[in-house]
C-alpha cells in the first residue's frame, strides 16, 4: 500500500494483470455518498426495465398474411417511373400486394409484365413475394383509380399517384397510424377549404393549396396521390357515392382525391389525419401546373357540396410526426 490507496488487480484472457487503483474511503465519506449510490442504482433499473420494454422497430419481417396493406398505383404512359414506383414500394416491410390501375387504350405488353413481376420479387420483403396485378380498364378515366378490388387480401390501402416515392419508414408510420383509426383517411399531402362568403343563402367554399395549410394551420383533406383508407372505401365510391360526381370527374379529369376526402369525410364525421413525411417527386409536374387549377378545385368543392346537401369536411390542426426522427415534436 503507497499514498494512501490500496492496489487491486483482475485478469485479462492473457492472464495479464491491469492495475485499478481506488482511493481508500473513511466511513463517514461512505456515508456522505451512500444516498448518492442508492440514487444511480434507483435509475440504472428504471432505465434497464424501459429498454427490455420498448418494442422492436427492425423485424425486417413482413406482418401476418392480411395485415399489411395493399399497394394501388395509379399510372399513366410513364412505364420508367412506374417502374422505379414498384421497386421501391416492393421493398417496404408492410406490402402485401401491388396493384397497377391501368387505363390506357393498349394493354400492358409481355415484356413490361414481366419486368415489373420480377422486380417486385427481388425486392420483396415477404418470405412469400410480392403479388402484382394490373386492373385493367376500358375507359380513361380518373374514377378508375377507386374502383372496387374484389379479392383483396388486405383492409389497408395505400393509394399512390406513379410519380412520387416516400420512404418505406413513412410509409410504415403512416400505416400504424391507420391502424389506430382505421375509419378515416391518413395521408402525406394536406389540403383545406375555408367559407369564403355567402351567396344569398348558400355558403361559398373556396380550396387552399400546400401554402394555405402553412398559413392557416389547418387542414381538411388528404390527397389520395399519397394516403391510406379502408377498401370499403372503394365499394362506397364506385356504387354508392352520388353518380353525378363520378360523371363530373370523368368529364374534367379532376377532382377524383376531392370526392373520396368527401366520402370519407360524410362516412365518418371525422377529419382526416396528416402525417409528415419526405416526399420525392421523380416525374414531370402534373395537372396541379395546369392554370386555373385552384379554380377547378374551388368549383369542385362547391359542386360536391350541393349535391351532399352540407359541406361534410371537417377541418383539423393535428399532424402527426416522428419524434424518433425529429429535433422538434
Amino acid at each position: 500500500m503507497r499514498g494512501g490507496g490500496i492496489s487491486l488487480f483482475f485478469f485479462s484472457g492473457s492472464n495479464r494483470r491491469i492495475p485499478l487503483r481506488f482511493r481508500q474511503l473513511s466511513s463517514g465519506s461512505f456515508a456522505r455518498i451512500k444516498p448518492l449510490v442508492s440514487w444511480c442504482l434507483a435509475f440504472a433499473l428504471l432505465l434497464l426495465l424501459l429498454l427490455c420494454r420498448r418494442p422492436s422497430h427492425s423485424s425486417g419481417t413482413a406482418p401476418c398474411p392480411g395485415k399489411g396493406y395493399t399497394i394501388l398505383i395509379n399510372t399513366w404512359k410513364r412505364n420508367d417511373l412506374l417502374k422505379q414506383s414498384v421497386v421501391h414500394y416492393a421493398s417496404c416491410v408492410g406490402v402485401d400486394s401491388i396493384h397497377i390501375v391501368w387505363s390506357e387504350p393498349d394493354q400492358p405488353s409481355d415484356s413490361l409484365c414481366d419486368a415489373l413481376w420480377q422486380a417486385a420479387q427481388l425486392n420483396s420483403k415477404s418470405c412469400n413475394g410480392t403479388e402484382l396485378r394490373f386492373n385493367l380498364n376500358e375507359e380513361d378515366s380518373l374514377n378508375n383509380r377507386f374502383k372496387e378490388i374484389m379479392d383483396l387480401e388486405t383492409d389497408a390501402i395505400f393509394s399512390i399517384d406513379d410519380d412520387v416515392l416516400f420512404p418505406c419508414a413513412s410509409v410504415e408510420l403512416a400505416f400504424r397510424v391507420w391502424q389506430s383509426a382505421p375509419t378515416t383517411m391518413v395521408g402525406f399531402v394536406p389540403r383545406m377549404h375555408w367559407l369564403d362568403s355567402m351567396k344569398g343563402n348558400e355558403e361559398y367554399y373556396r380550396y387552399g393549396g400546400w401554402w394555405s395549410v402553412w398559413w392557416m394551420g389547418t387542414y381538411s383533406m388528404v390527397l389520395s396521390k399519397a394516403a391510406f383508407f379502408h377498401k370499403r372505401y372503394l365499394n362506397l365510391y364506385t356504387n354508392h357515392m352520388p353518380a353525378s360526381i363520378r360523371h363530373y370527374v370523368t368529364k374534367y379529369r379532376n377532382c377524383e382525391d376531392i370526392a373520396m376526402s368527401f366520402l370519407v369525410a360524410n362516412t365518418t364525421g371525422a377529419p382526416p389525419i396528416w402525417v409528415k413525411g419526405r416526399m420525392f417527386e421523380i416525374g414531370s409536374t402534373g395537372i396541379s401546373s395546369l392554370g386555373g387549377h385552384s379554380e377547378r378545385r374551388t368549383q369542385c368543392l362547391n359542386l360536391f357540396a350541393e349535391v351532399y346537401g352540407h359541406m361534410p369536411l371537417v377541418a383539423t390542426s393535428m399532424k402527426v410526426i416522428d419524434s424518433r426522427h425529429s429535433w422538434l415534436w
